[in-house]
């Protein structure tokens, strides 16, 4: 009858592509070292902080 017409899963319930920039980001091995010094250093600020 009409079965065919419903939908289970609308095309908004599934997460969006990553674009390939984000692509890039996600395995540049120089960026990942970057952002994980990047917060190390913010880390340290707030114990170093919080110790004076």
């Amino acid at each position: 009858m009409g079965y065919n017409k419903i939908k289970v899963y609308f095309d908004e319930a599934y997460p969006p592509l990553p674009t390939r920039f984000t692509q890039f980001k996600r395995r540049c091995i120089l960026l990942q070292i970057f952002r994980f010094f990047v917060l190390n250093l913010k880390i340290m600020r707030i114990i170093v902080g919080g110790h004076s």
